[in-house]
């Protein structure tokens, strides 16, 4: 093979790892920027923690954000970031509600009472909703009639304290070992990106559609939920 012949192969190699390159970096971008359409999903807007530290209320909301989900409690330990993004969303005129993370090593009545203890019961906030899923930092499995007794006691707890029912977002995985719909048939917070989970299947209320779209108004990716009417 002719040096001119390998120069033209590597050449056009380059040419062709160029393309694939700016292909995957538009999708990229397309998929950072993606949410589902308005005319579809009129209700939209985030769950967040103290993970996504500082946020701009007022340009998240004139970004599309309806509504917002914010961590109050993670086990038993208190979000350091709610109460600040309780009021700011608040005052921003975004609809808000509360999310509790669910552990598996610590006794749910422990987990509820430090919920209610951490967010304010206010006719105004949308329905608790409760995490379940595996975390790297439990690593007990406790067996499944204890899980679903240990949920129903959050479950209840949580709604006699803010007088509404619970939304339930339960991990495939989680779902798989402990069964949670058989005790506790609450309405479901679905996750899945960019396909909506069928209704027929999973029936959904909310639907995190994105956990890495950016947005204005707040450092690092978001969670971008989307609310079914």
């Amino acid at each position: 093979m002719g040096q001119r012949t390998v120069k033209r192969q590597l050449a056009l190699l380059g040419g062709g790892l160029l393309a694939i390159g700016a292909l995957a970096g538009a999708a990229w971008g397309y998929a950072r920027d993606w949410h589902p359409a308005a005319e579809q999903f009129p209700i939209q807007g985030i769950s967040v923690s103290s993970v996504q530290g500082s946020i701009h209320w007022p340009t998240l909301k004139a970004e599309g954000a309806d509504i917002a989900y914010l961590r109050a409690t993670d086990g038993a330990t208190r979000d350091t970031s709610f109460a600040d993004h309780w009021q700011a969303s608040a005052e921003a005129g975004l609809r808000r509600g509360a999310w509790h993370g669910y552990s598996l090593c610590r006794d749910a009545a422990e987990q509820a009472t430090a919920f209610i203890a951490t967010v304010p019961r206010e006719a105004e906030a949308l329905p608790p909703a409760i995490s379940l899923q595996f975390y790297e930092n439990c690593t007990m499995r406790p067996s499944r009639e204890h899980v679903q007794k240990e949920v129903e006691t959050l479950v209840d707890m949580i709604e006699a304290h803010s007088g509404k029912p619970a939304i339930l977002r339960v991990e495939e995985d989680f779902e798989d070992e402990y069964a949670i719909g058989e005790a506790v048939q609450r309405t479901r917070w679905r996750t899945r990106n960019f396909l909506a989970p069928d209704q027929a299947d999973s029936p959904w209320v909310m639907w995190r559609a994105s956990d890495f779209r950016r947005i204005d108004g707040v450092e690092g990716p978001v969670e971008w939920n989307v609310v079914r009417e």
